[in-house]
């Protein structure tokens, strides 16, 4: 009998990986509980709620005025490089990605349908962390020497808070830089090169090749390109996803209740999809939704005020608006609607061999349980694949795209503040720099898409926390700033800037 292939070096690799990230979202290792409770969850929603009082519930009380203002942001009305609306669609591409599709269903896997109550909770807190980023990524940003704005978490820190918080600055760009390259690229790569795998038979290489191609193409632009796309992009392809969804609840409203039922009962039972009703206890539904939540809709992570830093405005109220609606719009609306598809939608599914109606108690995992959702929902072929496939897979290919880009921008930004900590640093510096990570950033799409996934997604949720935390800390420090932007003050807060031969010549 011939000897077995020894496990490669990321086989080797999946156990203490998902124990460090067991540790940091469920406070376990090996299995066995270490403390008592999920660590990073707790403190996301501890931050959330704190922000929450603070702004005297604003994300709720200013929801309906918010989504009733968002096209008037199609406008620039201040210094910046992109429009309001067009910053938010940027975010947007960054945040609706694999997660909405593939990590809903892994969610509902882990923790049972009550993960998604959890979700729905960790997108609530994080409007007002996401308003928090919003309106500091507008009050403390950057100017290069050339006129170009930009900002994110390493502005606000530096100058908000002060050159004695640069260590922190770093060890935010050294997060991002990690959880660009495996959320924002890896497990994206590895997601979209599946979906053409599946719906035209291409070779994962050759999708990664393909991908790596049209996304080079768009990022050699910049920002202001990317905005260009995202903004005609991700309006459309998140409206023709809803729809669709809306229509398979429709053709199922009968089992909508029930659906219902499930989640609210689940969030407060212990309820797993894995080993039928008897797997995990509520603190895995909270451990699931919340890291989902997080991976989804990036609150609190300190991504997505990198795009809005950029916007056409001078009003930290009106953008810190516009990134709270990129929360609600991604879970509570996109989130939703997949969780509700994979949950009521009935189907000829399978679990150990025995049948069973919903995708979700089925053995089918991530993208797979959603597109047979939608497949069981619209089960009309074309050439062969089910129409719910297609749109499933189309959806995914096309989230996937846009948050390659987006974060490609993130990176890049990360990469640059770490270069202008050393003496001599300049402009021209930069852009070289800027060339050099975006053909690194198509060359990381062209070898992780066909990488295996399990050891990409545990990375993923350390890549995250590692970002989160620096960034949750700095919002803290900066909270009494974020009370006062909502209540209109622009200049809230002191603004540490000192002259500097390098770049950026603020800090």
């Amino acid at each position: 009998m011939a000897n077995a292939a020894p496990p490669s070096f990321g086989e080797r690799m999946i156990e203490p990986v998902t124990n460090v990230s067991d540790f940091i979202w469920g406070g376990t290792w090996n299995g066995e509980a270490v403390i008592p409770f999920p660590p990073l969850a707790i403190i996301l929603l501890g931050v959330g709620l704190w922000f929450m009082v603070g702004l005297r519930f604003y994300p709720i009380v200013k929801l309906w005025s918010s989504i009733t203002g968002l096209f008037a942001g199609r406008k620039g009305q201040g210094a910046g490089e992109i429009s309001p609306f067009a910053a938010l669609s940027t975010a947007l591409s960054g945040q609706v990605g694999t997660g909405n599709l593939a990590g809903v269903a892994t969610a509902i896997a882990l923790g049972g349908p009550g993960a998604i109550f959890w979700m729905w909770i960790t997108a609530l807190f994080g409007m007002a962390l996401a308003f928090a980023e919003g309106s500091l990524a507008i009050r403390y940003r950057e100017r290069t020497s050339d006129g170009v704005y930009r900002g994110g978490p390493m502005s606000y820190i530096m100058m908000g808070l002060g050159p004695k918080f640069t260590w922190l600055a770093v060890v935010f760009c050294l997060g991002t830089l990690f959880s660009a390259l495996v959320t924002g690229n890896s497990i994206q790569a590895n997601a979209v090169a599946d979906g053409l795998n599946e719906l035209f038979a291409i070779p994962e290489w050759m999708g990664g090749l393909i991908v790596a191609i049209l996304v080079f193409i768009v990022i050699i632009g910049g920002i202001k390109s990317i905005g260009n796309v995202a903004e005609k992009v991700v309006p459309f392809m998140a409206a023709a996803y809803i729809v669709m969804a809306v229509i398979a609840l429709i053709l199922n409203f009968g089992d909508l209740g029930e659906t219902f039922a499930l989640i609210f009962h689940g969030a407060f039972n212990p309820q797993s999809a894995v080993g039928g009703f008897t797997g995990a206890a509520i603190i895995m539904a909270i451990r699931a939704g919340v890291a989902r939540g997080l991976f989804s809709n990036e609150a609190g992570q300190g991504s997505t005020p990198i795009a809005h830093a950029v916007a056409q405005t001078d009003d930290p109220e009106l953008q810190g608006r516009m990134a709270m609606l990129g929360t609600f719009i991604d879970t509570i609306v996109i989130c939703t609607m997949t969780a509700l598809v994979i949950l009521t939608v009935r189907g000829d599914f399978t679990a150990g061999g025995e049948a069973v109606v919903h995708a979700w108690q089925s053995d089918r995992v991530g993208f797979e349980m959603t597109s047979g959702a939608f497949a069981a929902a619209f089960p009309l072929e074309i050439a062969s694949i089910p129409i719910g496939t297609l749109i499933a897979s189309v959806a995914l290919i096309l989230f996937v795209f846009t948050t390659l880009l987006t974060w490609s921008y993130y990176g890049e930004r990360a990469i640059t503040f770490i270069y202008d900590r050393f003496k001599g640093s300049n402009r021209e510096g930069e852009k070289k720099l800027h060339m050099a990570w975006r053909v690194l950033w198509c060359v990381v799409i062209f070898l992780g898409a066909a990488q295996p996934s399990e050891l990409v997604w545990r990375l993923g949720d350390i890549s995250n926390a590692a970002m989160a935390l620096p960034n949750l800390l700095a919002l803290a420090l900066l909270s009494g700033v974020v009370f006062k932007l909502a209540r209109g003050d622009r200049k809230a807060g002191p603004t540490h800037t000192a002259d500097t031969p390098e770049e950026p010549e603020e800090y």
